[in-house]
């Protein structure tokens, strides 16, 4: 009885450290999930700021683009070339299917799409499940941990993917990650380049905000570049912060089944413990009770 006690308090206090490690863990990732969200509507601002410019930008070169010339037009054109795609996944476990339904919803698009494409995964856990799938990544990237090593990610993206119109190369370039939802999150894909002709057209043609209207100084085309540098850079931004908020969204409610699970776990053994400590008292009364009965039934004749 003593083991099996001693055994049930190295079980409550084994499960009681765990249950720390698990609301550390749970308030970590409540605070991550709103430094994300913060940085996405933060970003916002400046992504507004890039449409103007690059509805400014079309406006200008848009004869241009009618005539087959440009980098616009090939960029348009470049669908039917190679297909390119990063696929945002995670460094670390305790996340669910957040690996699972990301790599499921982009081999079902790219199987519609391109079943020869070029895919590079952000994420070891994801890098690996991609290969489970029957699919080897062209290249791997490290998943940031933090908002402020986002900027790295996406630069290192854009120097090793060859991404369409920015001269490395020509194709379509696919982005799916994790975002969220009210649910949690759900898998998304997200078709970068080549432009959407209704979208470019709704750009160049947006009202400007204020008086006089603007005017594209030298090369159309050169500072047309520039703004889809600054349009890639924005959409990679906010792929890579939806998906860790989506991530740590994820190894949330995660950790709160694990807490409720703890918690049932250690009512459990706790309730155990005191049924077994309480059966000991109680064998204890009783042995002193029958050796009390019997040294009185051992007096009672010398009385």
């Amino acid at each position: 009885m003593a083991t099996t006690t001693a055994a049930l308090q190295r079980q409550i206090g084994s499960a009681s450290d765990l249950k720390s490690v698990v609301r550390t863990m749970k308030a970590s990732a409540a605070s991550a999930i709103g430094q994300y969200e913060r940085s996405v509507a933060a970003l916002a601002g400046y992504a507004r700021t890039v449409e103007l410019g690059l509805g400014v930008c079309l406006r200008s070169v848009e004869p241009t683009m009618s005539s087959g010339a440009g980098l616009t037009a090939t960029t348009v054109r470049g669908a039917d070339k190679a297909v390119l795609a990063v696929v945002f996944g995670s460094d670390q476990g305790l996340v669910g299917r957040f690996n699972e339904v990301v790599v499921d919803h982009a081999m079902q698009h790219l199987a519609s799409v391109s079943p020869g494409a070029r895919v590079w995964a952000v994420g070891e856990r994801v890098h690996a499940r991609l290969l489970d799938a029957g699919l080897r990544p062209q290249g791997l990237f490290e998943v940031p941990g933090s908002v402020e090593l986002i900027t790295r990610l996406v630069g290192q993206i854009l120097l090793t993917v060859p991404v369409p119109g920015t001269g490395a190369g020509g194709g379509t370039l696919l982005l799916y990650y994790n975002q969220p939802s009210a649910s949690g999150h759900e898998p998304v894909s997200h078709r970068l380049l080549p432009l959407d002709e209704p979208w470019q057209q709704r750009l160049a043609h947006q009202p400007w905000p204020a008086r006089p209207l603007p005017q594209v100084l030298g090369a159309g085309a050169q500072a047309l570049r520039a703004f889809l540098r600054e349009h890639l850079f924005v959409s990679l931004f906010r792929a890579s912060a939806e998906s860790l908020a989506s991530e740590n969204a994820s190894r949330l409610a995660a950790m709160q089944r694990a807490d409720r699970n703890i918690a049932d776990l250690l009512t459990e053994l706790s309730g155990q413990f005191h049924s077994l400590r309480q059966s000991g008292i109680d064998e204890e009364l009783f042995d002193v009770i029958s050796g009390f009965d019997a040294m009185a039934t051992r007096k009672a004749p010398d009385g």
